[in-house]
This record gives C-alpha cells, structure tokens and sequence, in this order.
C-alpha cells in the first residue's frame, strides 16, 4: 500500500520504518528542514536504538519529504503523527493535528478513496473534529474523495520504540467505517500474521506469539491511549508511595515489588520505585486526562494523586541529601544520567532536572554526565541554570570532589561503576541510588555511605 506519514518525530519514523520493512512504499512529511536533511543521508534525527541501521536497509521504500500536499494525491493510507503539546491549562494543542487535516484534504483527488489515520495522542473528539475538517475543506474545494477516518492510537515506549512497532502489545483500531477497518487490517496483515522475517536490529524474543487486534469505536480508542498511559504513570507513583512507607517501617521496597508483582492480576512491570516518571507521554497524558475530566465537570482524584506522588519523589530526593549534608549549599553534587529514561536522549519532563534545578535552587553546584543527553540537558536549562552545572565526560569526573552522587538515569553503564574508585574521587562518600541499581551492602563494602529509595 502507499502511505504517507504526517511527522517524523518518535512515532512518525518508527512507524514509517516498520511500514516499509513490512513492505509498504512509505512517504515520511516533516517540516523541520534539517531532520529531513539527515533522514535523506540516512542519519536518525532522534536517539532510538535500531532506527539508522533500519534506514540503511529500506531503499526506495521510504522516502521523506515536506511536501504534504503532493504526497497525499495518490495515497492509500495518511497517517497523521504531529505532536500535540501541552496547553497552560494542561489542555493538549490539536492545532498542528487540524493544520495537517485541512492540508491532507487540500491534497487529495476526486474519485479517489483514503484512510486517515489519527496516530497522535489526542483529546477525546478529535477524530470527529479531523472529519470534520477534511469534509469542510473538500466541500470547500469541490472535490469528491471517499474519506474514512479511524483512531489507530500508538503504545510505543522510547527507547524500545522499534521493538514495540514490530512486536506490539496489542494494535487499537478505532473507526465507524468497516472499510477502515479492512484498510488497516490489510496495511498491519504482516505484523498481526508475523510473517516477515525479523530484523538484525530488532530481534522478536522467544515466546512472542501474535498480536491481537482490537476494534472499537474512535472515542473509546481515543480513551483507550489516555486510560493506558494515566494507569502506568498511577502504578509507578503507587510502588512510590509504598516506598516511603517503606522506609518508615523498614521494609525494602524491591522486595515488597517482587512479592506483589507475583500475583498476576498486579503484575511485575512499572513497579521499580525511583525518581519517578517523566519523558513526553505521561506527564503531558495525564494532565490532559484531568483537562478532560474539568470539561465535563468530572473530579479524578486517582490521576491527580498519581501527579502529585510523582513531584513528591523529586523533593523526597532533596531532603535525603539535605539530611546527610546537613544543607546542600555550597556543596557540589554529582548527578548521573540527565535523560529521562535510558535508551533515550530526551529529557523533556526528566526528574533528574527536575532535581537539578531543585538543588541549584538551594545553592548547589551540580557535575553532570549522561552518555548521549547532554546537549538537549544543556538547551533545556536557562542560562542562570547552567551556570550552575559543570558537564563531563564520564562518570568518574562528575564524581572528583563531590560531596555527594546521585543516580538518576539507570543507564547500562552505571550499573557497573567501580564503587571503590568513585568511593577515592569523592570528597565525602554519599551515594544516593535513585534508582536502586545497586545492593545497599555492596555499595556500603566499597565505602559509600548508601541512600536507595524504599530500602
């Protein structure tokens, strides 16, 4: 099938990749000069495992452009996956998702038949709004195209994104038309069959079986995207919340995680107590969740506690180094990973900035190091704030002379850090695990004085 892919951003691009692997001729449109400029060289303009080496591979069946217009005429499927950022209100912005409708619709020829799919993560109505808009503007120009509109929403975590779009969890269709549920089941047959030979880069692990697929109708898929998200973000602040508790009573909150993980109807995942969550999806879903929610005049207590759980870790972290420091000023701070999660250069929402700017506050100074985040850390601070953070080269520099390190981002590397040596660079020996890599005893054998969270 011919498809157009509206945004070449996380979603956009792992979801053009996997199309034109699985065989579709596929036609990537982004507006941003220089990320097309780099895909055209084969260069992936976001850090997700696997991507380049996919592009490497896909020849002439995947092609980018920002040409919207030109590339719609004589396609099959358009599928729209612009951002959708959040208002001040909480509210998510659906302009970019509107812009792209009304220019979809300019595009497309009489006597033709397409499906236009909502990747995006939007407000409950959008796709009625996204018909609506194309019907206006067809009318508007006089031609007479079929147009079936359906919710495709993606679950895709950064970091495992390639992995999730060709292994997914579960495909949602949400549309009124059975002709764009046909469509959508005839572009996703090779993954719901897995009848293509799995890439070098994204291997399938063993026991992966078929993934289901899901028909609805678009606000409940619309639904479907927010429920999922808003309860992943509420399980981490749970394990968080019985981590502090945990630490009151003296239990250990890993091993409070394994016991209830156990039982299946709980489950093990999102159940690692840290910093908290950040990165695009949740903070931004969650909050235009509750926007929803005072629309319709409806309280949800639930996902608001699930927010506030949430900024309460990244104060919870200051105190504990305010205790064992008797007071941050002055002191200098290593801080271990910046990105959000790892895998990912993205710190958009990240709690280890979110501590970052906490301390500064309180009249620290901060070393930094992160593998490959770095130069997003650094456009995401103000200029007062960098000032403040010296950024190095390894992790080993960020922990000469410091008074105390946190790991934040439980990259791979951090997790075989030679504790002895950092125990030698450091002024005085607190270890903050923020993300509870490390056996308490271990890290106190090597002469640190160890803080996890919930242990």
């Amino acid at each position: 099938m011919r498809v157009v892919i509206v945004g070449a951003g996380y979603v956009g691009l792992t979801t053009a990749v996997l199309l034109a692997y699985i065989g579709h001729h596929v036609t990537g449109v982004d507006i941003d000069r220089r990320k097309l400029e780099l895909l055209r060289q084969g260069k992936s303009p976001i850090h997700e495992p696997g991507v380049e080496a996919m592009l490497a591979r896909l020849g002439d069946r995947l092609s980018f452009t920002d040409d919207l217009k030109a590339s719609v005429t004589e396609a099959d499927v358009v599928m729209i996956a612009v951002g959708t950022p959040e208002k001040a209100n909480g509210e998510a912005d659906t302009r970019s998702v509107e812009a792209a409708a009304r220019t979809i619709a300019e595009g497309m020829a009489s006597g033709r038949a397409y499906t236009v799919v909502v990747k995006s993560t939007v407000p409950i109505g959008t796709n009625r709004r996204v018909a609506h808009v194309i019907r206006r503007t067809l009318e508007a120009r006089g031609t007479e195209a079929t147009v079936w509109v359906a919710s495709n929403p993606e679950f895709l975590r950064e970091g495992m994104a390639l992995y999730d779009s060709f292994y997914p969890d579960r495909i949602i269709i949400g549309a009124e038309a059975p002709e764009a549920i046909e469509v959508l089941r005839r572009l996703y047959r090779p993954l719901l069959e897995q009848t293509f030979d799995p890439p070098e880069a994204v291997p399938k692990r063993e026991g992966y079986g078929f993934p289901p697929l899901m028909t609805t109708d678009p606000i409940s898929a619309e639904m479907i995207k927010y429920a999922a998200n808003a309860f992943l973000a509420l399980k981490i602040s749970f394990i968080n919340e019985i981590a502090g508790l945990s630490e009151k009573v003296g239990a250990d909150v890993i091993e409070v995680a394994r016991g209830i993980g156990l039982d299946a109807r709980i489950g093990p995942r999102y159940l690692a107590a840290g910093l908290g969550w950040g990165g695009s999806c949740f903070p931004k879903d969650t909050a235009a969740l509750l926007a929803v929610g005072r629309e319709h005049h409806y309280e949800m207590p639930i996902v608001e506690a699930a927010r506030r759980v949430n900024e309460l870790q990244r104060e919870r972290v200051v105190e504990k180094l305010q205790s064992a420091l008797k007071g941050v000023r002055g002191r200098t701070i290593a801080v271990l990973g910046l990105a959000f999660k790892p895998n990912t250069d993205d710190v958009r929402e990240s709690p280890a900035l979110a501590v970052i700017r906490r301390l500064i506050a309180l009249g620290a100074h901060i070393r930094a190091h992160d593998p490959i985040a770095v130069p997003n850390a650094e456009r995401a601070l103000t200029e007062a704030e960098r000032a403040e953070v010296t950024f190095v080269s390894d992790p080993y520099a960020a922990a000469e002379g410091a008074d105390a390190l946190l790991l934040a981002t439980e990259w791979a590397e951090y997790r075989r850090l030679d504790l002895p040596r950092l125990r030698g660079l450091m002024r005085t020996p607190v270890f903050l695990d923020g993300r509870n890599v490390y056996a308490p005893d271990v890290a106190r054998a090597a002469g640190l004085t160890y803080m996890g969270v919930g242990r």
